[in-house]
């Protein structure tokens, strides 16, 4: 049962989290994919989001509510990441389960099964199956790093709509040495990487899927182009600082590969490593402007004394405006702090 929380003289249901996932795409040249929501949208609306939504039946089971490993890295989390990746914008991150090849379906197709996949008349896996018998969607955390757990993000108390989030970053192969404008026919299963293009679902979640350096999204945010909620704009912000390191525009295979290792690193490190934190963003204080400053160390109720604990040394601070988060930018915890200590 949901519990109850006290406002004011009354008190209120607190909504339990939805298990849902995202998947934060890394292109072969590494950038980022962001999706633009619809205005209608009832969660994020007209914000830039990665790719991803609630878990469904077809992702397998998930624990009950009351139990600690619902917030854990789990195959149905896995499964309903790449699912939703493909529903939202036509990327198939697929393989042969035999052969560990990348499957390999042109563009028409994968949008006949998008619109299936809505239209609830096939599943993903049915249609995977349709594709290939031993096709099975790319989710292992394998010797690659392709699909890595980066941060769970579980919604404050406050919101009516809850969700416990588990972010993934996944890394599509880096560009091969060859001239892919040579190459017209649709190479065989796995021969070599195809270059997939991102596109909306037509309008009914998303108007526009795009491909950009995280810094660019970033600037994007910061100059009021678009809106960034504290979950992208961080995790964008700690992906820009390895990914886009000068030069940006004309670095080798080499440079790129360097690159991703060095976040992947950063990724398996900290005091709970970022692929263990459990973050629940809580207001930390209100500067004298009005800007909220999030404090990114609490895990949420859920997981009380589970032993989770989220990001000790990073705040998020933003103005909350009528349309969404505005002005967001990442800052020291110590240097708020002080900042704090410096206008008594």
């Amino acid at each position: 049962m949901p519990r109850k929380q006290s406002n004011g003289n009354h008190k209120r249901e607190v909504a339990i989290p939805r298990p849902s996932s995202s998947v934060i795409l890394v292109s072969p040249t590494n950038e980022v994919l962001l999706l633009h929501r619809v205005h209608t949208s009832t969660s994020f609306a007209s914000a830039h989001v990665f790719p991803g939504g609630n878990l469904s039946d077809q992702d397998g089971p998930c624990p009950p509510p009351e139990d600690h490993t619902r917030h854990d890295d789990a195959p149905h989390y896995r499964r309903a990441a790449i699912r939703e990746l493909f529903e939202e914008s036509g990327i198939l991150l697929a393989k042969n389960q035999t052969t560990g090849k990348m499957l390999v379906v042109d563009e028409k197709t994968r949008d006949q099964g998008r619109a299936l996949i809505h239209q609830n008349k096939l599943t993903f896996d049915e249609w995977l199956k349709q594709q290939h018998s031993e096709a099975e969607p790319d989710t292992a955390n394998s010797s690659e790093d392709k699909l890595v757990p980066f941060t769970r993000w579980v919604t404050p108390t406050n919101v009516p709509k809850r969700y416990t989030t588990q972010m993934y970053i996944y890394f599509m192969p880096l560009p091969v040495d060859v001239d892919k404008e040579l190459l017209e026919e649709l190479p065989t299963e796995g021969e070599r990487e195809e270059i997939q293009v991102p596109s909306s679902d037509g309008g009914i979640e998303v108007t526009e899927a795009q491909f950009l350096p995280a810094s660019e999204w970033l600037r994007r945010a910061q100059s009021g182009e678009i809106i960034l909620f504290p979950p992208q704009f961080l995790l964008l912000d700690v992906v820009s600082g390895f990914l886009d390191q000068e030069p940006r525009s004309d670095a080798s295979l080499e440079v790129l590969k360097k690159r991703r290792a060095a976040l992947l690193g950063f990724i398996h490190s900290g005091s709970p490593p970022w692929t263990d934190k459990v973050i629940a963003p809580k207001l930390l204080k209100m500067t004298e402007d009005g800007r909220s400053v999030l404090a990114l160390d609490d895990s949420g109720p859920e997981l009380k004394g589970s032993g989770r604990r989220g990001e000790p040394d990073r705040v998020v601070v933003l103005k909350f405006k009528k349309e969404g988060a505005r002005e967001v930018r990442v800052a020291w915890k110590k240097d708020i702090m002080q900042e704090e200590r410096s206008n008594l």
